[in-house]
């Protein structure tokens, strides 16, 4: 998922602030301040002046110190002006949204940040998996996959379409979850997951000696 990494970091250094009236209807709401800046340095791999440009863009965008799923939606598809990232926003929402509160804070968003940008190989992939297990039960079927992999096509917009088929999006879902289904029981866990991605990314190492 590094388009959405890419996206979410540019989106927290964007120095415009929303219009007055958007201001003065967030500000109205409980505003929540994050951890000390100091205990996010020590739980993160960003430094402390990193975390402060960080949440001063994060301020900019949601001065009441909280974004709910409709403020993000329409911030990231700003990044997508031919297609429509909606659903795809909403699913990346609720990745970020470990707690399933409707809200996102500072320390979340920074978090999920920290690991898609400078986590190791094995914590990426597991963020991943948990974005693709839409319902949250330890699995991925091969809906729950054509779920995001359609929303990623509809998101790219015309730079996809109409240049691909209309099946390709399920074609690439079954070849992918037949190679991740291991035991062939018609869900992919994230043991096997991990085991797919790690072998896929060793074929690459290998092709590009």
């Amino acid at each position: 998922m590094s388009s959405g990494s890419g996206v979410m970091a540019a989106l927290m250094v964007r120095q415009e602030r929303p219009n007055k009236i958007e201001d003065e209807l967030e500000m109205t709401m409980v505003c929540h301040r994050p951890e000390g800046l100091e205990q996010l340095e020590a739980q993160t791999n960003f430094t402390k002046r990193e975390l402060q440009v960080l949440y001063r863009g994060f301020k900019n965008e949601c001065p009441s110190g909280v974004v709910n799923e409709e403020t993000f939606k329409q911030i990231y598809a700003q990044f997508f002006p031919h297609g429509d990232a909606s659903m795809y926003a909403h699913y990346l929402f609720h990745a970020f949204d470990t707690t399933q509160t409707g809200s996102v804070k500072f320390e979340d968003f920074v978090t999920a940040l920290s690991i898609l940008l400078r986590g190791t190989v094995h914590e990426k992939l597991r963020w991943t998996f948990n974005l693709y297990d839409i319902n949250k039960d330890g699995y991925i079927n091969k809906e729950e996959m054509m779920d995001i992999v359609k929303a990623i096509y509809d998101m790219m917009g015309k730079y996809t379409y109409p240049v691909l088929k209309e099946d390709t999006p399920r074609q690439h879902v079954d070849v992918f979850f037949q190679k991740m289904d291991k035991n062939k029981d018609g869900i992919v866990t994230l043991d096997e997951f991990l085991e797919s991605c790690q072998e896929v990314r060793r074929e690459f190492r290998a092709q590009n000696l």
